[in-house]
């Protein structure tokens, strides 16, 4: 599932069809997508994993899922979901959703949740988490509402960079170690983008996909976590477990992990 910097990425690329009139719509999309025939792109939005094609009365959302892809002034053998053609040039969607937005996008979205946006408010997205104390941190990292963009190679490898292990509880963090995390998924956001750019992402991969732990040389776990299930990667050694001990908020920390051999 393409994570929001590389939404951002796709925003770039569409760039040059910004302000020019489609002249032909295919696709096996069912919504009405005939009606961006003849409509001049006006601007080309992203807002976490959402990539928006506007227009002067509507919007085309495109929503990646987990196999999405694009393609710009190409084609696959697959057939498009949505293909919309220019003069200069076509982009064709894969495999996505595919959805009609008639409602202005500022009272859809909230673009101070998207970690990649201008906008972005680290006040905004602390308040959430401080709403949803029992909520595990790998779901936190993974929910779209606090952190619009943040996807599962930014949620195992900002864990990993802070310390914190993948179950443990948001109200049980310590305010300072609540202040990383949200510091960090900015971060590495912007990290993620810069080296997605240049094709070296995954050679700065320090636990995502990886077998043994880059500080403590400890073998890793991988285990599929949260209401999500997403698969997770993590070290059982210096991956601190904060837990809540009441429901008074008092906190614990464990350094004491059950842990899984890294399947093969």
């Amino acid at each position: 599932m393409p994570e929001g910097p590389s939404i951002v990425i796709l925003k770039e690329l569409a760039a040059p069809f910004l302000g020019k009139k489609v002249i032909a719509v295919a696709g096996n999309s069912k919504v009405e997508k005939e009606r961006a025939l003849g409509e001049k792109v006006v601007a080309f939005r992203s807002w976490g994993k959402h990539f928006l094609i506007c227009f002067s009365d509507f919007s085309i959302k495109i929503h990646f899922m987990l196999f999405g892809s694009y393609r710009i002034n190409e084609e696959r053998e697959s057939p498009a979901r949505l293909s919309l053609k220019f003069r200069s040039g076509v982009m064709n969607f894969y495999a996505c959703s595919v959805k009609l937005l008639d409602s202005p996008l500022d009272e859809i979205y909230d673009w101070t949740a998207d970690v990649m946006s201008d906008l972005w408010d680290p006040k905004a997205a602390r308040k959430k988490l401080k709403q949803n104390a029992e909520m595990l941190v790998c779901d936190a990292l993974l929910d779209q509402n606090i952190f619009a963009g943040s996807g599962n190679i930014i949620k195992n490898e900002v864990l990993f960079r802070i310390k914190v292990h993948p179950n443990s509880q948001v109200g049980a963090l310590p305010p300072r170690k609540l202040s990383e995390l949200i510091a960090e998924v900015r971060k590495y956001s912007f990290d993620f983008l810069e080296w997605k750019k240049v094709y070296v992402l995954r050679k700065h991969w320090l636990v995502h996909t990886k077998r043994t732990c880059a500080r403590c040389d400890t073998p890793l776990t991988k285990e599929y976590l949260g209401k999500y299930q997403r698969r997770t990667f993590y070290c059982g050694k210096c991956q601190v477990l904060y837990k809540l001990e009441s429901p008074a908020n008092e906190a614990q920390v464990s350094t004491q992990h059950p842990r899984s051999v890294l399947d093969s």
